[in-house]
């Protein structure tokens, strides 16, 4: 894992979006298509910003989401949906092709079953995602599952999970998050061939101290990084506060 410290977002951002697009465009040098993940959420802004204005074929890239809530409406401002479209697909061309996740709970076995199967034949090349404020990775909060091999299953979401959405402004309480999501699990999201990780703020300093120290269990999914392939951690002053001499306090 390669560790960089930025001075602010903007940086993380700017980084983060060019490495991904030398992988992306080496991707479909090789194999004529690319294909990538994203997650959603503030963390991830400015790198989408700046991913946008990279010279990427989109045309050849294939686009995958890390999680969604199940049962929230795809217009909904929370919705991965509405992310990837108002971050990313606004500002870029027409891509190869685009794999939302349906949220409806009626669909969900079918759902799953779509998914995984189209993953197995689009292993990932890139993978954008963050660590969450409870170390988790998308929406494998802890205790995560750390064997299955199912590309995409059902979670149950902890309360400190959802109340991150509530803190982010991406719902107003949390009676409104919803309890249950589908998500990328991990053993999948390590398939990636190469792994980037745009993480600022303070309130995920102590996660991002997980992640570097603490031992890779269900308890501490986001620690299981150390094991990527490949894989980059773009952090600023404040979410790398915690990680020198692990100076976290309990």
């Amino acid at each position: 894992m390669r560790v960089t410290i930025c001075d602010s977002k903007k940086e993380i951002g700017l980084c983060a979006a060019k490495e991904g697009a030398a992988y992306i465009n080496e991707a479909v040098h090789a194999r004529g298509e690319a294909n990538v993940v994203f997650v959603t959420g503030k963390s991830q802004v400015d790198t989408l910003f700046n991913l946008a204005k990279q010279d990427i074929d989109w045309s050849k890239v294939n686009i995958f989401h890390l999680d969604e809530f199940i049962g929230l409406d795809p217009e909904s401002t929370a919705s991965s949906q509405f992310f990837i479209r108002e971050y990313l697909f606004s500002s870029i061309g027409k891509v190869k092709s685009y794999t939302p996740i349906d949220p409806e709970e009626k669909n969900l076995e079918r759902t799953l079953k779509e998914l995984n199967e189209t993953m197995k034949s689009h292993p990932l090349d890139v993978a954008f995602i963050c660590i969450g404020e409870n170390g988790h990775l998308a929406f494998n909060d802890p205790p995560a599952d750390l064997d299955t091999t199912d590309p995409y299953i059902v979670v149950e979401l902890q309360k400190r999970s959802r109340r991150q959405q509530v803190s982010e402004g991406w719902f107003q309480n949390l009676d409104m998050v919803p309890h249950k999501a589908i998500t990328m699990s991990i053993n999948e999201i390590m398939t990636s061939k190469h792994i980037i990780v745009s993480c600022p703020d303070q309130r995920k300093a102590k996660a991002v101290a997980g992640c570097l120290f603490d031992d890779i269990s269900l308890l501490s999914p986001a620690a299981v990084l150390r094991r990527a392939y490949d894989c980059s951690l773009y952090l600023d002053r404040q979410s790398s506060s915690l990680i020198f001499s692990d100076g976290r306090t309990y």
